[in-house]
């Protein structure tokens, strides 16, 4: 059993086989099935699983002393074994769900690995996983269509040669196609998670194996997370001049620990509103020297990352973690921003009943006319059966609404840190907090009154799940692409794949709008992909979002 488990780790339980010649079992609870077939001695067999391409045939030659079959693993995990079979990376390939948790326990950082070029400038939970990474990446890559072509476009022309890109972002298989384009594009790149519960193992080891430094694990430690950014910095004879940020973390850290290293940075560009907002504070204070790029505020992201991606994904973390139910269900989602009107459609859409609050009058109108009551946070949590934030904000969720909160409530974030829930009220001496399932927290009243707190409060879709990878390549392709590369030619490189036909303006018409045949169809003033470069006298120039722009 252990040896069909190390060479088919989608088989997480061996099942008893009659003595047929050929046996189906479906193996519970995965979608899928194995099939074992005799061969020529009986202690040869053939595994299919039709479920995946990667094992279609293995054949296994066992000792002499026969497997005992009929006994099945002692820490199976079941409700965790419901996850689907694509997601196996972001749980770690190389082991069943029983070793999940011992797993994510143990750090990498006193191991040595090196791939198979030698290179032993990374440090990533099991660089053996790399076949298994490769093939989520060609799965990822299907579904990001401009971003290839992008790729297959300018490869030649190396548009970013001489650049050095240092990137703090999730790793998972749609960021590892954006980091190979970077480099087919001539660019040097080091990478670093930005998220500590949403990096895919295997992808991780597949973009070390293909030669980028990587120093990330599901699973790390908030010092792990820091020692982490800081490797990706700091490298022999390597310095960055580039940074890719998602949350500013990676900005921050220079900043505080290498303020030399500034001089040498052309450009800074940022796609979370959490990061877009900690630069302006830089600004505001006369610190930031360094051109900075806002994707968050492009068209692309804003209209379709946030709204659509978070629309799909949100459910798909809260199924995979909770098993819940959303007919009936009470939901309170804090925010009707871009986010926060795709978690509201998608719960909506399978018959939850949402509350919405919010701040701003404009988005809170919207909830309005988009059939949600807009309530206060006091007004509405005692009988909320999901809470969750989409502000961007801190402390959006406190102590005193977590103590009115029903037994039962699940409690998480849809945005990018996490601020919004008030995590340190709940380390105390009279709440116990009891884990349950891989970033499943049940916290424990005296009462006995339990919450379910996702994820630790961090980023829940891409720490529980994943996320549409069509979606990120119309993102990934805004932070690559140069000033001639607008929003509206980003998209328009995602039409093909619906076999979309655009109407043409006659020149009749463009000259009655006022604006060329070929666009760009929307005024200067509509909100897309600024370029903010401040300098300490607070004089700033805008220009299209994109690394291209710097080299």
């Amino acid at each position: 059993a252990t040896q069909i488990q190390s060479c088919c780790p989608y088989v997480t339980c061996i099942l008893t086989v009659n003595d047929c010649r050929k046996s189906t079992i479906p193996i519970f609870p995965f979608p899928t099935q194995v099939t074992f077939i005799y061969g020529p001695k009986s202690d040869t067999y053939l595994i299919f699983c039709n479920a995946t391409t990667v094992w279609t045939a293995k054949q296994i030659q066992f000792n002499e002393e026969k497997p005992e079959f009929n006994k099945l693993p002692t820490k199976t995990g079941h409700r965790s074994l419901t996850r689907s079979i694509s997601q196996s990376s972001t749980d770690s390939l190389s082991s069943g769900t029983h070793t999940q948790y011992s797993e994510e326990e143990s750090s990498p950082r006193d191991k040595l690995q090196r791939n198979s070029k030698g290179l032993a400038d990374f440090c990533i939970k099991n660089i053996d996983q790399a076949d298994f990474g490769r093939r989520e990446i060609e799965v990822a890559q299907q579904e990001m269509p401009a971003l290839m072509n992008l790729r297959k476009r300018a490869e030649e022309e190396k548009p970013l040669s001489g650049a050095k890109v240092v990137g703090c972002t999730h790793i998972t298989a749609q960021t590892a196609v954006l980091i190979e384009t970077l480099v087919a594009l001539g660019a040097q790149c080091r990478w670093v998670a930005c998220n500590i519960f949403s990096t895919q193992n295997a992808v991780a080891a597949a973009v070390v194996e293909g030669g980028v430094p990587v120093f990330a694990w599901k699973g790390e430690s908030e010092d792990d997370f820091w020692w982490c950014i800081d490797r990706s910095v700091c490298a022999d004879a390597w310095q960055p001049n580039m940074i890719l940020d998602d949350g500013g973390d990676l900005t921050h850290w220079i900043y505080k620990k290498y303020p030399s290293l500034l001089k040498r940075i052309r450009g800074i560009v940022e796609e979370s509103v959490t990061g877009v907002f900690r630069l302006y504070q830089l600004s505001k204070a006369g610190k930031l020297c360094v051109p900075a790029m806002n994707v968050n505020d492009s068209v692309t992201k804003q209209k379709f990352d946030n709204l659509y991606c978070c629309r799909e994904s949100i459910l798909d973390g809260l199924k995979r973690t909770t098993d819940v139910m959303f007919g009936g269900k009470q939901v309170l989602v804090c925010g009707y921003g871009e986010v926060g009107k795709g978690c509201c459609s998608a719960l909506k859409a399978l018959g939850a009943v949402v509350y919405v609050t919010e701040v701003d009058p404009i988005c809170a109108l919207q909830a309005c006319m988009d059939g949600f009551r807009v309530l206060k946070l006091s007004e509405v949590i005692r009988q909320a059966d999901m809470v969750i934030t989409c502000t961007g904000n801190k402390n959006v969720v406190v102590r005193e609404h977590l103590d009115r909160m029903k037994n039962g409530c699940i409690v998480c974030n849809m945005g990018h840190s996490n601020t919004e829930i008030d995590l340190v009220s709940l380390h105390t001496s009279e709440l116990k907090w009891e884990r349950v399932r891989p970033q499943v927290d049940h916290i424990i009243w005296p009462d006995g009154k339990r919450i379910v707190l996702l994820a630790e409060g961090r980023l829940l879709n891409l720490s529980c799940s994943t996320v549409p990878s069509f979606v990120l390549s119309i993102t990934a392709t805004t932070q690559v692409g140069e000033r001639r590369w607008a929003n509206e030619y980003v998209a328009s490189l995602h039409l093909a794949t619906f076999d979309a036909h655009l109407s043409e303006l006659s020149d009749d018409q463009a000259k009655y709008l006022g604006i060329s045949k070929n666009g760009p169809f929307k005024p200067s003033y509509y909100r897309s992909a600024n370029t903010h470069t401040h300098t300490h006298t607070h004089t700033h120039t805008h220009t299209n979002a994109g690394l291209s722009n710097c080299f």
